[in-house]
């Protein structure tokens, strides 16, 4: 029997030292641009989408995930039209293994995986002052999580709802 549906991703949390690095980026007010708050800085390893939350636990329980190292930068750039990121290698080997795993489930994407990290969304036709300001800073995933984001008209709540070990 499936259980409630929810809007899950599966994400690596940065550490402190790495919201620190990110919080001494300037701080702006630009028009049409929406930083992301410090709270919801994560890398998605997988967006699943509508999914069951218990189904997820059970998928991911027993896989191995690779202990990853995650660098950041070397300078902010643009994600398509609307996001800034913060550029994020060092996981794909763990993103894969998180795909595979939870492959029978949610949405199927064809992109394939670009390791990121989103700070700003933009509104059509705004540019930011971030885009090129650089940035160094790495973190050791020693675990994931899985995360179920509530999205409202001030912005998404993320809850993370278990964990799992790398190795």
């Amino acid at each position: 029997m499936m259980g409630a549906m929810t809007r899950l991703f599966v994400a690596a949390w940065p550490s402190a030292a790495v919201k620190a690095a990110l919080g001494d980026l300037p701080a702006g007010d630009e028009r049409g641009v929406r930083r992301v708050s410090p709270a919801n800085w994560h890398v998605t390893l997988r967006f699943v989408g509508e999914a069951d939350i218990d189904e997820l636990r059970w998928l991911l329980a027993d896989v191995r995930l690779p202990r990853a190292t995650a660098t950041l930068g070397p300078v902010i750039e643009p994600l398509g039209r609307r996001q800034v990121v913060v550029p994020v290698d060092g996981v794909d080997e763990l993103a894969h293994a998180v795909h595979r795993a939870t492959i029978v489930v949610g949405a199927r994407s064809t992109r394939p995986f670009v390791g990121h990290l989103t700070i700003a969304r933009l509104r059509p036709r705004a540019r930011t002052s971030l885009i090129g300001v650089p940035i160094s800073s790495s973190f050791v995933v020693d675990e994931i999580a899985l995360v179920a984001s509530d999205l409202a008209a001030d912005g998404p709540t993320y809850t993370t709802v278990a964990t799992f070990p790398t190795t």
